[in-house]
């Protein structure tokens, strides 16, 4: 096996009002989505939670639950590479659940990029990093440890503490990038039938 692939949902959301993850993109949750996208990128998929209830019922995948002692994003990435080291991966993909428009060949740019002493290999559009999306070796977990001891928790900061390589997109047309953050947002970014076809 080459990578995981592992969906981050463990956040509050607090700006949408909460459980962001089961909010409805296209009539269906937006985690449906981001299952439908990690399943593209790796056989071996995945979810980070907080609990159990921010996947909602029957998950067919997975759920692995954020480290209490972590905060943020870091807690999901630690879990990921924990999956991933069990599943004797190389390198894991991880992707947030509010980010639906997600490039279909986004882990083979980013694993084409995955060089010796680069730890992590993370997307840019629009001049904006998407540490989210990013493509992490499994045996970075070694350093999550030594990195936290400095006080910082960004998943930025950890990239470039294990060897960061940035990958960019073509700015030509839609981010693919877009996340959604709000109710509004999500109104703004529901789906045409068109792209439900192709996203189906």
């Amino acid at each position: 096996m080459t990578g995981v692939a592992v969906v981050l949902a463990g956040g509050e959301g607090r700006r949408m009002g909460g459980g962001k993850p089961l909010r409805a993109w296209g009539g269906r949750p937006l985690l449906a989505r981001a299952l439908d996208l990690a399943a593209g990128y790796s056989s071996h998929v995945a979810i980070a939670v907080r609990d159990a209830g921010q996947a909602g019922q029957g998950a067919a995948v997975p759920l692995l639950f954020d480290p209490p002692d972590i905060g943020g994003p870091l807690a999901g990435l630690a879990s990921a590479l924990d999956f991933g080291r069990r599943h004797g991966a190389l390198w894991v993909q991880t992707l947030a659940c509010d980010m639906p428009y997600l490039p279909d060949d986004l882990s083979d740019r980013l694993a084409r990029a995955l060089e010796p002493g680069v730890g992590a290999v993370l997307p840019v559009s629009g001049g904006r990093l998407h540490p989210v999306c990013g493509l992490w070796r499994v045996a970075s977990r070694d350093r999550l440890e030594a990195y936290r001891a400095t006080g910082r928790l960004s998943l930025r900061g950890f990239a470039q503490h294990v060897g960061l390589r940035e990958v960019a997109w073509d700015a030509a047309g839609p981010d693919p990038f877009v996340n959604l953050n709000t109710l509004e947002d999500l109104a703004v970014h529901q789906p045409s039938p068109a792209v439900l076809a192709l996203a189906g």
